[in-house]
């Protein structure tokens, strides 16, 4: 089977959007990851971060997160990096993921537990663009050595013929990607968790 560029078919779409700029519905998992995407993508979409993420355990870690988020954003759009950004909140709902991980306790990190976890944040990120008319919709999970893409980008797609609203193609941590990623977050001096914030990968970590 040919392996797909990801990074390539999303210059693709760049490529097309002919000055454009088409409202995009970005799924964050944290603000170091989102630093480049947004830093990236900005100068080309109007985006509106979409902050569901029911995986991460505990409401002092999810608070901690969710506001490092904001400030980015705030800090961004302060300096004029590109179109202005906005920020949506979803809900904070840990028992969504537990039950979609039911079963998958001891799964080692970057199996099925995680694949379910990706669809689970990706299908509510889904369905919040199409209900706000939204062009596009992708996530900066495709960012991390540790995320497998292709399923990330698979699940996208899937998703997209399901909600109607088309998938933006990616792996950013291609071009130097999660570099950038680690030097926009050593500038803004941002929290830099080293678990992907659900209790099984701070199992692992430890």
């Amino acid at each position: 089977m040919n392996q797909i560029n990801y990074q390539k078919e999303l210059e693709k779409k760049i490529n097309g959007l002919q000055g454009t700029a088409p409202l995009l519905c970005l799924h964050s998992c944290c603000a170091p990851c989102s630093s480049y995407v947004m830093e990236y993508l900005c100068r080309y979409f109007r985006i509106t971060v979409f902050y569901f993420n029911p995986n991460i355990s505990r409401t002092e870690e999810y608070r901690k997160r969710v506001e490092e988020q904001k400030r980015l954003i705030a800090a961004f759009n302060e300096e004029g990096r590109g179109y202005p950004m906005a920020i949506e909140e979803g809900d904070y709902e840990p028992r969504r993921f537990f039950a979609v991980a039911k079963g998958l306790e001891d799964c080692p990190e970057g199996g099925e537990r995680c694949f379910r976890c990706y669809e689970l944040r990706l299908r509510e990120t889904a369905e919040y663009a199409a209900a706000g008319g939204f062009d596009y919709f992708t996530t900066t999970l495709t960012i991390s050595p540790l995320k497998n893409a292709r399923k990330i980008n698979e699940i996208g797609e899937n998703l997209a013929q399901t909600f109607g609203v088309a998938w933006l193609p990616s792996d950013f941590k291609k071009r130097d990607g999660y570099k950038r990623s680690v030097e926009l977050s050593a500038e803004y001096g941002l929290y830099r968790q080293d678990y992907c914030g659900c209790t099984y990968s701070e199992r692992e970590r430890s």
